[in-house]
């Protein structure tokens, strides 16, 4: 996948035209939208299976409608990294589970900003400790300033409090070992690694969910809902992804992927009523620019983000 950007104005050899360009961004943008309604969808679950429930069901609908879509057995690697697969779904799994259960004590837009910030904690760190470049220092102060605006100013009704913010902190180091390990899983698996590791991930969070749930996860006035979350947070969106991803530049992708928070921000406004002070919006802007400047400016550089 190339890392250059594409000229918009013109076609290039490949056939690229500004149509060919604009149908993926488009797909990229809808899927983040899916995403975050699925999120806010899934938070209705909660009075009746609570965010642990709401986790099980979501990953075993998605698996279930992935698999049968994907169906990836067809084009099963000679030599299968199941190191890379089993970590990936695990790490879906904690991602997943820990992001629901911050939902619970955060406003949703609170939660996918700290936890957009697992996988450019380490680039950033570097460059405290070894870059001289103004760039890298100012990704590392639009960081550190939109964390302190997100922490330091509570919504006007739903307080940012500890073990929202430590589930939050966690589903933020699930998610860097999910990039780390769907690099290994993706290079072996392809299209079918999507629908391989949701399924890894419901068989790792189903004993949960049963253990503190039960046979409720399974009521059936719940399954349409259920349905729906899977529908939006799996099916719909990670089809739009692959449909994205070989269209567009790896840095196009990743710096796009950077602005799921501003999803964030409108669904939890318009589906929970979720209300943000100016500060707190502030601050979530500021790490969208950090972790997007991070992508761009480490990539342009030859170096992973």
């Amino acid at each position: 996948m190339r890392t250059d950007k594409p000229n918009l104005s013109t076609p290039r050899k490949n056939g690229m035209t500004r149509r060919s360009v604009v149908l993926p961004l488009l797909a990229i943008l809808a899927a983040m939208a899916c995403f975050q309604m699925g999120a806010a969808a899934a938070k209705q679950l909660y009075p009746a299976i609570g965010p642990i429930g709401a986790a099980s069901v979501r990953l075993l609908f998605g698996a279930a409608i992935l698999l049968a879509l994907v169906r990836p057995w067809r084009h099963w690697p000679a030599n299968p990294p199941l190191l890379g697969l089993f970590g990936l779904g695990i790490c879906m799994a904690a991602t997943l589970l820990f992001f629901y259960l911050a939902i619970d004590h955060l406003p949703l837009a609170v939660a996918i900003t700290i936890q957009i910030m697992g996988p450019i904690v380490g680039p950033l760190l570097l460059a405290i400790v070894t870059s001289t470049r103004a760039a890298d220092l100012l990704w590392v102060a639009l960081a550190a300033g939109g964390l302190l605006c997100l922490l330091g100013a509570a919504p006007s009704d739903m307080p940012v409090n500890t073990i929202g913010l430590i589930y939050a902190l966690i589903a933020a180091a699930g998610w860097a070992g999910y990039i780390v390990f769907g690099r290994m899983a993706g290079n072996a698996f392809g299209h079918g690694t999507a629908a391989l590791s949701v399924a890894v991930a419901a068989l790792a969070i189903l004993p949960v969910g049963l253990a503190k749930v039960g046979a409720a996860m399974f009521a059936p006035a719940l399954l349409p809902w259920a349905l729906l979350v899977a529908l939006l947070s799996a099916a719909i969106p990670f089809s739009l992804e692959l449909f994205a991803m070989p269209r567009l530049p790896a840095r196009t992708f990743a710096v796009l992927m950077s602005l799921e928070p501003a999803f964030a921000v409108l669904s939890g406004f318009a589906f929970l009523g979720e209300h943000l002070r100016l500060v707190q919006i502030l601050g979530i802007l500021l790490v969208i620019a950090a972790s997007a400047g991070t992508v761009w400016s480490h990539s342009r550089a030859g170096q992973p983000a």
